[in-house]
């Protein structure tokens, strides 16, 4: 199905949750009733961002705190010491049920959670588009009540299909473990009184050469099935090391084997949430009475505002459409929750989209009690491992897309620690190395990064007239249907919409005018 959006135009003046700014903020916003994966994907590359089923661009070089798209290049991603902290920190928790205290600080207050969204979201309620459909005229709420029909058809055909197959490929997705068999070499675990009849110190060297011996001894590997969970792993005394001299990959220090006896077990699981499978269905109000109180306890919100509607518009609708490509990712693109179950309930959820060229993070919400184990952090990293493990099927799925860098915000210039990544420029929509950006985001809120004077906007909207429209029941190009527009107005607000998707975009997407 074609993507279906209704343009809202401008809306400028309006609180700023960055700054605070009573009516700084500007942004232009459309109603997405649908979006095809490769509309969003090109809609992001030029600046946009989606909220539940509201898609928004900042006028960058007008509102108060700019927000420049940011995103990381996975496969060049080499973890910082500081995410290697928190990575070591969950591991002792899950392996001794250690907490490490005064730890917490080494994290901004949640990692890839847009604060600002609540402001476009308190925008969303105002403009009262709540998700139904009336702000559309009949005739499109028939046609697309046919496509849903036909879709609630399949999807119970998928769904008994998908019970069985999906849970599967779900549970072993969500582990973020690279697909290919991991070998895991166990050697025999000793029993307490093991350790009594060795020295008390022993050289490093013998250890080294005691670890050589059982590496030789270790000629049974186990473990080699694939799908088995995060930290689910065969006990190893000694986990495999990558070569020595190579610095540990993010993968070796995520799924670092735990002990048989290991205090507790983590199992990261990937849900489709729009439309929702059945374990989305199964765990939805585990999954809300999480958001809820991490709403109450680090949003501040009072008990009455996290509302079942409130959650499901804002962070499970979603106007993609679930495709399944055979060149695509196992789970098919579209929009996922990525839960983390600790000893079987659920401490946090990450809100992500599956599209084309990347994974994009659009929220993140966790059990405020697990505040000690840096789940911002973590849970980045464990989605730049999982881009990882979906670009070994899906080769150009390489990049893993954080939503919004804002410079002038000091709670969210964190993003800009995940490197190798790139800024958007703002006016030419190429990408540039966050390094090149930084020196003239010191001087200035809003930059072009692009150096090149010359270059321009190459996606840019060059014949509007080809535009796609939908009105009164028909699709026609915007050069048939201004004919029988008298307002002057009409034109200004088409021709804005165009320049902002792109020619790309304004050709594929239907336009909706009443």
């Amino acid at each position: 199905m074609a993507s279906v959006v209704e343009y809202k135009g401008l809306k400028a003046g309006y609180h700023c949750g960055y700054c605070d700014s009573e009516e700084g903020k500007a942004s232009c916003g459309m109603w997405a009733h649908s979006l095809t994966v490769q509309d969003y994907q090109d809609l992001i590359d030029r600046g946009w961002r989606r909220s539940g089923k509201y898609v928004y661009k900042p006028v960058m070089n007008q509102t108060c705190c700019p927000q420049y798209t940011i995103r990381c290049r996975p496969l060049q991603f080499q973890p910082s010491k500081s995410h290697k902290k928190v990575l070591k920190k969950m591991l002792k928790f899950l392996a001794k049920g250690e907490i490490s205290k005064g730890n917490c600080g080494d994290e901004p207050m949640d990692s890839t959670v847009e604060d600002a969204v609540a402001g476009d979201f308190a925008l969303i309620n105002k403009l009262d588009i709540k998700c139904d459909l009336k702000t559309l005229s009949d005739d499109l709420k028939e046609s697309l009540e046919n496509e849903e029909m036909k879709k609630e058809k399949n999807s119970k055909k998928e769904e008994s299909n998908e019970s069985i197959h999906s849970q599967a490929i779900e549970e072993k997705l969500g582990s973020g473990q690279p697909s290919h068999s991991i070998k895991v070499h166990t050697v025999p675990k000793p029993g307490k009184g093991a350790d009594l009849s060795k020295p008390p110190c022993r050289k490093a060297k013998e250890i080294r050469k005691e670890r050589k011996r059982l590496k030789l001894m270790q000629q049974n590997p186990a473990g080699e099935h694939e799908g088995f969970q995060a930290q689910g792993q065969p006990p190893s005394l000694f986990p495999p090391k990558a070569k020595s001299n190579q610095p540990k990959s993010l993968e070796d220090l995520i799924f670092e084997s735990l002990p048989e006896n290991a205090s507790h077990k983590l199992e990261v699981r990937v849900v489709r949430s729009s439309p929702p499978s059945s374990q989305f269905k199964a765990t939805f109000q585990e999954s809300y009475q999480v958001y809820k109180r991490y709403q109450m306890v680090i949003h501040k919100d009072p008990p009455d505002k996290p509302t079942v509607s409130q959650f499901t518009r804002f962070l499970c609708s979603s106007p993609l459409e679930a495709e399944y490509p055979p060149n695509g990712p196992e789970c098919g693109y579209g929009s996922f929750h990525q839960q983390y179950w600790l000893d079987g309930k659920i401490i946090a959820v990450g809100v992500i989209d599956i599209l084309p060229y990347c994974v994009s993070s659009v929220y993140l919400y966790y059990d405020p009690d697990y505040s000690f184990l840096s789940l911002g952090v973590y849970s980045a990293l464990r989605e730049i491992a999982f881009t990882r493990q979906l670009q070994e099927k899906t080769s150009q799925l390489c990049y893993y897309y954080m939503g919004f860098y804002i410079h002038s915000c000091p709670k969210m210039k964190y993003k800009g620690q995940y490197r190798p990544s790139d800024l958007l420029c703002p006016e030419t929509y190429v990408w540039i190395p966050i390094e090149q950006c930084l020196p003239s985001l010191e001087n200035s809120k809003y930059c072009r990064f692009n150096q090149d004077p010359e270059a321009v906007d190459e996606g840019r909207s060059k014949e509007p007239d080809r535009l796609q429209v939908f009105h009164k029941k028909a699709i026609m190009p915007y050069g048939v249907y201004k004919k029988s527009q008298k307002d002057p107005s009409e034109e200004a607000a088409v021709l804005q919409y165009a320049s902002l998707v792109g020619q790309a975009c304004a050709e594929r997407m239907l336009l909706f005018r009443s």
